[in-house]
């Protein structure tokens, strides 16, 4: 619980940035978007690929992923899509898509929970250990 109480708290950062960010200049919108957006993409793709055969679209225990990116971010591809999106929306300059991108989040978040206990039933102590030794 406490760990969803900090990506609802991130995201509502994250989303005052992106706000803030589209009430800036054409120039400087391109900027941030670009520098949050590429980043992201290549993190998302590197985080894709590190989770590998263990990936699935539906909650799946097929394996337990705890090096690279996810030695320290429990769902690294959630996350640098999250950004890689806002980093569209600012360049975009349209706030209305901030509410949409929160929807997004909470979607993840309940996908992100049953991903969770599928892991968690699945290998206990051990997810248990890496779980607690993630960031978010």
């Amino acid at each position: 619980m406490e760990k969803t109480v900090y990506r609802f708290a991130g995201a509502a950062i994250i989303a005052a940035l992106a706000l803030a960010a589209t009430w800036k200049g054409d120039g400087t919108r391109l900027a941030i978007g670009l520098i949050v957006g590429v980043p992201s993409f290549v993190l998302m793709v590197v985080s894709r690929r590190q989770l590998g055969s263990s990936f699935s679209v539906m909650p799946e225990a097929k394996g337990l992923v705890t090096s690279g990116l996810y030695s320290r971010i429990m769902h690294p591809m959630y996350f640098f899509l999250d950004l890689l999106l806002i980093g569209l929306i600012v360049i975009l300059g349209w706030p209305v898509l901030v509410g949409a991108w929160a929807l997004l989040v909470i979607v993840q978040t309940l996908q992100a929970r049953r991903e969770e206990r599928a892991l968690s039933a699945a290998f206990g102590t051990q997810y248990d250990a890496y779980a607690n030794r993630t960031w978010f």
